[in-house]
């Protein structure tokens, strides 16, 4: 009689975790079904058993990414200063960012071929979003900001994102000091343009 199969759930989160550690640590271009087998100690076939393929495997990576990332941004205490919490929003999803460079490529700039997210996956940012969205949205109940809160959160993520891509291919400035300041300058400009 053939040995049972133990696909668990704790195989599934392992080979996850090590699925995101991979790219952090090999990049994209390393990045393979069996090279994740291996570091995770199963075998490819029982990767694919898993995930379905390696567009499966890449789709839970995004997923993962999006709870990490949600995860990183709920460590925001809200205080009675809601424009300095949204800039610590800010600065916390730089940090994301600059932490988990090849995650976040993976998740915002999509560079696998063989993966390209459905509306699921879209959706996978929502709790992301959504908590932004809340911050965005104490600023416009207290006056600080004025608009749709939905627009300007989308137009601060988009920022973001952008900023933390030229900062991560040292595109921003050639000194930390430099780089800090365009950081600064760029968001109190966009929220300030949003407060009159």
């Amino acid at each position: 009689m053939p040995r049972a199969k133990q696909r668990t759930q704790e195989l599934h989160d392992r080979v996850l975790s090590v699925a995101v550690a991979l790219l952090a640590r090999d990049g994209v271009a390393g990045f393979t079904t069996r090279s994740v087998a291996r570091a995770a100690q199963t075998s490819t076939p029982a990767v694919y058993e898993l995930f379905g393929d390696k567009g499966g495997l890449v789709r839970e990576v995004f997923f993962e990414g999006f709870q990490l990332l949600r995860a990183h941004l709920g460590t925001v205490a809200d205080s009675d200063q809601p424009r300095s919490d949204l800039v610590t929003l800010v600065e916390l999803y730089r940090g994301f960012m600059r932490e988990n460079r090849v995650l976040s490529e993976v998740m915002f700039s999509r560079p696998f071929t063989d993966f390209e997210p459905g509306e699921s996956e879209l959706e996978a940012s929502s709790s992301v979003r959504i908590f932004i969205v809340a911050h965005v949205r104490r600023c416009i109940d207290t006056g600080l900001l004025h608009g749709d809160e939905t627009d300007i959160a989308h137009i601060l993520v988009a920022l973001t994102q952008g900023l933390a891509a030229a900062e991560n291919a040292r595109r921003l400035g050639s000194t930390q000091a430099s780089i800090d300041r365009r950081w600064a300058l760029a968001i109190n400009a966009l929220l300030d343009g949003l407060s009159g």
